[in-house]
């Protein structure tokens, strides 16, 4: 079925559930997972030696680790996070992307135009969205 899954997270509780349905999902297929945090291009993160994208990182690759999942990790800086998660997965071959329904921005980013919104309008594979 799916070999690679990409899991963009925040962070947020609500990709805390993704990441987790993710991992299931993952163990049961045998498939291979990407993580990915998007952060805007911003001078101060390249200063910082432990930069918020990778602790994020560093919980959700600990999670699929205990599961007994193979995962890897990718933290990128773009301007528009939806391009950044389309493009990953592309390029990491994923074949399926599992999200949650919306991050830190809560309920005001989906009346807004969501991030989530725009990887289903664009993306060329399957997308999970997870509530």
């Amino acid at each position: 079925m799916y070999k690679g899954i990409l899991i963009p997270t925040d962070g947020s509780e609500l990709a805390e559930k993704a990441v987790q349905h993710g991992i299931a999902l993952a163990k049961a297929i045998g498939a291979k997972i990407t993580f990915l945090t998007v952060s805007e291009t911003q001078p101060q993160y390249k200063t910082r030696p432990d930069e918020p994208g990778a602790k994020i990182l560093r919980a959700a690759a600990d999670a699929a680790s205990a599961a007994g999942v193979a995962c890897d990790t990718v933290n990128v800086e773009h301007q528009d996070p939806y391009r950044a998660i389309i493009d990953t997965a592309n390029s990491k071959r994923c074949d399926l992307i599992v999200m949650a329904s919306h991050g830190r921005r809560g309920v005001a980013a989906v009346v807004l135009g969501s991030v989530t919104v725009k990887v289903l309008t664009h993306a060329k594979v399957p997308v999970l969205v997870c509530r």
